[in-house]
């Protein structure tokens, strides 16, 4: 029953990208280790596809492209981490594969339109990003 509603699912591009096997693999690369210093040439041989391949078939599928994801995915768990744990910025910057928490700042910002030590004391929360 399961099976028959992933494949038949309206309900967004989550089921049909977790079915196919060159999404779901980077899917999976990119969550197991998100901190990872991951570049599209990694990630396509991780899928065992060519770059314009996972590039066609994972924009197709999730809706972003690889790498936009992955900061989207980055960030987001940066988030949790905030809200979470009491780590430090820098700790967070790590786990979540930025090399500073200055880097980490400037694209939470960008993406969230907060600033995580404000994002952190509750002041506000990430404008659209559903957390």
């Amino acid at each position: 029953m399961i099976r028959s509603w992933a494949a038949e699912s309206t309900a967004g591009a989550w089921p049909a990208a977790l079915g196919d096997p060159v999404a779901a693999a980077a899917l999976r690369a990119l969550h197991s280790d998100p901190a990872a210093p991951w570049t599209i040439d990694r990630l396509a041989a991780e899928a065992g596809v060519s770059r314009p391949t996972l590039a066609r078939r994972f924009t197709g599928l999730v809706g972003r492209p690889p790498m936009a994801y992955l900061t989207w995915w980055r960030l987001t768990r940066a988030a949790v981490l905030l809200r979470d744990t009491e780590a430090p910025l820098a700790a967070v910057a790590r786990r979540v594969g930025y090399a500073s928490p200055y880097a980490l700042s400037h694209a939470f910002r960008r993406e969230f339109g907060t600033t995580p030590g404000r994002y952190r004391s509750g002041a506000v929360s990430p404008s659209g990003s559903g957390l």
